[in-house]
């Protein structure tokens, strides 16, 4: 028989801390998912692009200054930009002036207007310039999805035969092209991709 005298209450020093193993538990959790999404980059220009290393997707769209049917076939043959854009992204207006230089320099740019309302497009490379040598009119943003469009500015780096060899999120540069972009685009030009 027990002497009452030995009895634990239950609020006794030696139970009380079990009352707080389930909380530090969760902190313990809480620090390994901690550690685990720290120690990856999630910024958008690190985000992954399913089709890296493969063929740029069929389409079959119109373009936004011509109205004649575009697709892939018109853009295999040369290394070129794909860059998504639109009037209601303001970093596409951020780079856009950069895009223009671009193009004075020879670099070989398709735009793809994307999501957007075709004569604020028409009115926006009016007056900003028109770096394009096609503009794609992806009203409905079935080329977007098909590219993994995850926002705009977007930029993909292809080579002649189709093939996606880099995608950019994100606004290009000056800066940006020096330091990474502008040797990738120069690296197109051979058949597979060259990072």
């Amino acid at each position: 028989m027990q002497n009452p005298d030995k009895i634990e209450s239950p609020s006794s020093p030696k139970r009380s801390w079990m009352l707080y193993l389930p909380l530090i538990a969760f902190f313990m959790l809480c620090g390994v998912f901690a550690s685990v999404l720290l120690s990856k980059d999630y910024s958008p220009e690190n985000l992954p692009s399913a089709l890296l290393g493969k063929s740029l997707p069929e389409f079959h769209l119109t373009d936004l200054l011509t109205e004649k049917p575009i697709s892939k076939k018109d853009l295999l043959g040369q290394p070129l930009l794909i860059n998504v854009w639109a009037t209601w992204c303001p970093s596409c207006k951020v780079e856009h002036d950069f895009l223009n230089q671009l193009a004075v320099e020879g670099v070989k740019i398709v735009g793809v207007n994307y999501k957007d309302d075709p004569s604020d497009a028409i009115q926006w490379l009016n007056d900003l310039g028109n770096p394009y040598q096609r503009v794609i009119k992806d009203q409905e943003g079935v080329l977007g999805f098909d590219l993994g469009v995850v926002g705009a500015p977007e930029t993909y780096f292809v080579n002649a035969k189709g093939t996606i060899c880099y995608k950019h999120i994100g606004i290009l540069s000056k800066q940006n092209w020096e330091g990474q972009l502008q040797a990738i685009y120069q690296g197109l030009s051979s058949e597979a991709c060259v990072k």
